[in-house]
């Protein structure tokens, strides 16, 4: 996760390059549940309005939840398809609550109302995210169910009311990331201060010729639309926040932005987007399916590190046998093509290996994601232009990418 705001307020007011720190244990993505009343066009976790066979019971998460929080996960995002209709959902969130997690919401909105606000903000959820896709139309063609748009505002809205920390998560794609300024508006209006942006996870884009691409051009408009309003709130000592994911090649591109415009801070700018250090699968990003298996993130959901039913999840994540595993712990990792030489590498850390491995079967090639050329990574084509991806068989594991999304 990429948090512009705190990068921008440092531009703004100045202070001391704290100390790098290492998390205590990873945040932990679980997807409660594969059931979801919608069926979006961007889900990662292909849900469907059916119950999904052999999901782990309560006390099952129970005792997961004990274990994570011995091994000191700070943080529990709980998500699904829709975690609303899994109907533990409140007695889950309690429990982590109280075991002293900072815990998060994912959900689409539409099953949060009148009559059931007043529980949900008992349960003192620290952050609820509501993905937004669009304005009205776009919204609802995307969530494919009218009305689905006005559903999740009013959530949105009943949530600020109660007192709950709400923010907005928006995935453009090329049919919606024109609408990311009106929606920045909508933010603005609704009194709104967060704004979570998904890159979404496209397969398939292995062009070198960054600036002429369509999609890289699009990532491009909507990274300097987030830093332009981003920068007016802090100016302007706006309460909001905007955070971007899915894409770590961001950092390196907020650099290229602070040398235009504050050149005069490039140089600690840089030291702190290094101390960042970009993509953090594997390491500090820990994914947890419905039926327990554990994954390095939510988009590597077909390849299986082991299962909470089991082995104990601190055991598994700190299992380097894995070679997948081993190779996103290294530091720096393996990574090569364009990756391998770039001048920025520790920044964005390699950005997703996903997409390299679907589009090559070489979990350490170049991302085809990086929107950046090569001149604004300070690298020439001849350092890489003899490399070939080298495709590998990830032990035993079958691994399909979709090129979609996030679940909520």
């Amino acid at each position: 996760m990429f948090r512009i705001t705190q990068y921008m307020k440092e531009l703004d007011q100045p202070s001391e390059t704290p100390a790098p720190r290492q998390p205590p244990g990873p945040v932990v993505i679980w997807n409660l549940v594969r059931r979801c009343n919608l069926a979006c066009k961007h889900c990662y976790s292909i849900s469907a309005d059916v119950d999904f066979p052999g999901e782990l019971s309560s006390t099952e998460i129970h005792t997961v939840m004990d274990d994570l929080r011995d091994f000191g996960v700070p943080v529990l995002i709980l998500s699904g398809g829709e975690p609303l209709l899994r109907p533990d959902i409140l007695d889950i969130s309690r429990r982590a609550k109280g075991k002293g997690f900072y815990v998060g919401l994912s959900t689409n909105g539409t099953l949060i109302d009148e009559s059931n606000i007043d529980a949900l903000a008992a349960v003192g959820y620290d952050y609820v995210g509501i993905s937004i896709d669009g304005m009205r139309d776009t919204h609802d063609r995307f969530r494919r169910k009218a009305g689905a748009f006005d559903a999740s505002l009013h959530a949105i809205r009943l949530c600020r009311e109660a007192g709950i920390k709400v923010g907005m998560r928006f995935t453009p794609t090329r049919d919606n990331a024109h609408e990311l300024p009106a929606l920045m508006d909508l933010m603005r209006r609704e009194g709104v201060n967060k704004l979570y942006v998904s890159h979404l996870n496209y397969g398939g884009r292995g062009n070198r010729n960054r600036r002429s691409d369509v999609v890289h051009q699009s990532t491009r408009r909507v990274m300097d639309q987030l830093f332009a309003r981003c920068y007016e709130d802090v100016r302007a000592g706006r309460d909001t926040e905007y955070v971007t994911g899915n894409n770590d090649a961001d950092g390196v591109y907020l650099l290229h932005w602070i040398k235009r415009h504050r050149p005069d801070r490039y140089r600690d700018m840089r030291q702190r987007l290094v101390q960042w250090g970009g993509n953090a699968s594997g390491v500090n990003i820990a994914n947890i399916d419905n039926i327990g298996n554990v994954h390095p993130d939510t988009f590597w959901w077909n390849y299986t590190l082991g299962n909470v039913r089991e082995r104990p999840f601190s055991d598994i994540w700190q299992d380097r046998s894995d070679p997948l595993m081993d190779g996103l712990k290294q530091s720096p990792r393996p990574l090569r093509g364009r990756c391998g030489v770039c001048r920025h590498r520790d920044i964005c850390g390699g950005n997703t290996r996903i997409r390299a491995f679907q589009l090559t079967g070489d979990p350490w090639w170049e991302d085809p994601a990086c929107y950046l050329d090569d001149e604004e990574l300070g690298i020439d084509a001849a350092e890489y232009a003899d490399e070939r991806p080298r495709p590998v068989t990830l032990d035993t594991h079958t691994v399909r990418f979709d090129g979609l999304a996030q679940a909520g």
